[in-house]
């Protein structure tokens, strides 16, 4: 499954949120908020930071726009 790693005090990870839902992908799409300290271990364990990210398992997108292109293609 794609995973989604946002924090809910985001304005980017808030538009990548929305476009999961206005997409329809949420049955595709896990979302992973980063205040928790085990997803923020899995965010860094594949070499990110920054949310909001995508996690497709096998790369990290990270960053609003290319998030967001990501979602647009699925």
């Amino acid at each position: 499954m794609i995973e989604l790693f946002h924090a809910t005090n985001d304005a980017d990870s808030a538009a990548a949120r929305k476009r999961v839902t206005e997409r329809g992908l949420e049955e595709r799409i896990r979302f992973r908020n980063v205040f928790y300290a085990e997803v923020q271990a899995d965010l860094t364990a594949r070499g990110g930071a920054a949310t909001p990210a995508v996690w497709d398992g096998a790369t990290l997108i990270i960053g609003r726009d290319a998030v967001l292109a990501f979602l647009d293609a699925m």
